[in-house]
């Protein structure tokens, strides 16, 4: 069976990501995969990459047992909430601080190409939207999940990478997040 690994990126326990990775970990759990869950906004950490690549800083314990959890997975569930396009900063600083050469890429001498060092996993991105995923693609081109997709999973090798969007937020009633709850325990449970 798969080993999952689902990252909660807002750090409000009682949002609906918060609900949302525990229902995915749920239906994954219930489907028999090794499943483990972090909730990034616990975790204690500096998000900044302070020197950049050109100095590397000390993985705190959180982050270290992160890594770990992250490396041993096959499939990663990122479940996030766009703010101002893009994902929260701490989830941000998360992977500055994670997804490094070395761990994650490694570059090529005298080349501008790297080498790919999560190449043996897949992903899914979950993202809670306060306007529909329709407008989201077409006027905002979709800037969260091109960073995270694209950008980051996808540089670092990690695909496919499936998406999932979730939304309206803001004007959802109980009945509608329910609904939405009930579907991503589904697709935990599909172990997708």
């Amino acid at each position: 069976m798969k080993n999952i690994l689902i990252l909660n990126g807002h750090p409000d326990k009682k949002s609906i990501n918060f609900a949302l990775a525990e229902a995915y970990y749920k239906g994954a759990v219930e489907a028999g995969a090794t499943v483990s869950l972090i909730h990034i906004g616990d975790l204690i950490f500096n998000p900044n990459l302070a020197f950049g690549y050109q100095q590397r800083m000390e993985l705190e314990p959180d982050l270290l047992a992160s890594l770990e959890k992250i490396k041993a997975a096959d499939h990663l569930v990122w479940v996030h909430p766009v703010w101002w396009g893009g994902m929260p900063a701490l989830m941000k600083g998360f992977i500055d601080r994670l997804f490094l050469p070395g761990i994650a890429f490694r570059y090529r001498e005298n080349s501008v190409w790297w080498d790919k060092l999560f190449s043996e996993k897949t992903a899914r991105i979950i993202t809670t939207l306060d306007q529909p995923a329709w407008y989201y693609r077409l006027f905002f081109g979709r800037p969260s999940v091109n960073q995270l997709k694209k950008s980051i999973l996808q540089f670092c090798g990690i695909s496919p990478v499936k998406i999932t969007y979730v939304g309206i937020i803001k004007k959802s009633t109980q009945k509608q997040r329910i609904k939405w709850v009930n579907e991503i325990h589904k697709l935990g449970s599909s172990l997708r």
